[in-house]
């Protein structure tokens, strides 16, 4: 089972957003935990035929790539979001479905560790590289309260795949 807390050790604005974050990312692994290779690929609605827990997976960690690498440090986008058109605006959904789930989860939880040190790295008020859609460069608070969310949300959809595909639920 994995082990999850969103109490932080000390009460330091970073250590807040640091455990909120680590506690989202350990969420999204637990929901994922018993998963069947089957139904880790499978999504049970017809109208959002991308959205299976590996999906998921595999967005939410080319999600935090784009927003720390990209866009924070301003480094070259990598990976299946590279190919993202407007006919398919999430390659890294579609694509994940020819990826075992552990693998997926592993490289999540890799990435997690590398961007641990590169927010340990920087100053919350550092600003990002490269302008959000509205030209405005954000900070690397922002970007941290950012994933937080986007995180949280796509546990809220792990949620309902889970108890969906097998019944499972309160994680």
């Amino acid at each position: 089972m994995t082990e999850r807390t969103d109490t932080p050790p000390s009460w330091d604005e970073r250590t807040q957003l640091t455990t909120f974050l680590d506690y989202a990312r350990a969420t999204a692994r637990a929901k994922c935990e018993g998963l069947s290779a089957e139904d880790a690929r499978r999504s049970p609605l017809p109208g959002s035929p991308l959205m299976t827990p590996c999906g998921l997976i595999s967005h939410l960690r080319w999600v935090e790539h784009y927003w720390l690498e990209v866009v924070f440090l301003g480094l070259e986008e990598q990976g299946p979001l590279v190919h993202a058109t407007e006919d398919d605006p999430d390659p890294e959904m579609r694509t994940a479905v020819d990826v075992p789930l552990p693998r997926l989860l592993a490289e999540y939880e890799e990435q997690g560790a590398r961007f641990r040190e590169l927010v340990a790295a920087h100053d919350l008020d550092t600003t990002a590289k490269q302008p959000i859609r509205d030209g405005r460069h954000v900070d690397l608070r922002w970007i941290l309260l950012h994933l937080i969310e986007e995180t949280s949300r796509h546990n809220g959809h792990l949620d309902v795949l889970r108890e969906l595909l097998d019944g499972r639920t309160g994680v």
